[in-house]
């Protein structure tokens, strides 16, 4: 095993964030094709909003996004609107689209070693968010990868909305 799979081994996967050009074509195929439905209506965020990070410094960036839980993990679909940011990057480098991150989830209370473990390995941060129900991090394993890895360190508040998710 190289020290990325140790690191992120005793985590629980999460998520499957994918980049899409068209949110709303994206879910119409998900639930007709796939029968994967329990989409909201695409939400409009804002990286200031956040205060989320690119590159180190919070940038003019907005994306609508949604997501659902199926079978254990949560899907989640971002469509860039304007401005930078990983997502933008993403769609950039392949118009059509596809998986850009996958998340693993923790306690909160372990964000910090886990963060700096792959810090020290060599993977940089991409993009970092400190939210109230929880921190997280994506890092560049693209290489290893071949797509981003988000760390999400989930608070307390955080796993009360998880619940909430997953019930819908």
């Amino acid at each position: 095993m190289n020290k990325i799979t140790n690191t992120v081994a005793g985590l629980e996967f999460a998520q499957i964030g994918w980049v899409v050009p068209d949110i709303h074509a994206s879910v119409k195929f998900l639930a007709n094709a796939l029968g994967i439905t329990g989409f909201p209506e695409p939400e409009y965020i804002r990286a200031q909003d956040l205060g989320m990070s690119y590159k180190g410094q919070v940038v003019d960036g907005d994306w609508l996004t949604t997501q659902t839980y199926n079978g254990g993990s949560f899907i989640e679909l971002i469509q860039p609107l304007s401005g930078q940011s990983m997502f933008h990057d993403y769609l950039a480098r392949y118009p059509a689209g596809g998986t850009q991150h996958l998340a693993f989830r923790l306690p909160v209370s372990d964000f910090d070693r886990i963060t700096t473990e792959l810090r020290e390995q060599g993977y940089a941060i991409i993009s970092e968010v400190d939210h109230p129900i929880a921190r997280m991090a994506f890092f560049d394993t693209y290489q290893t990868l071949g797509v981003a890895t988000e760390i999400m360190g989930i608070t307390p508040e955080g796993w009360i909305a998880v619940k909430q998710m997953e019930k819908k």
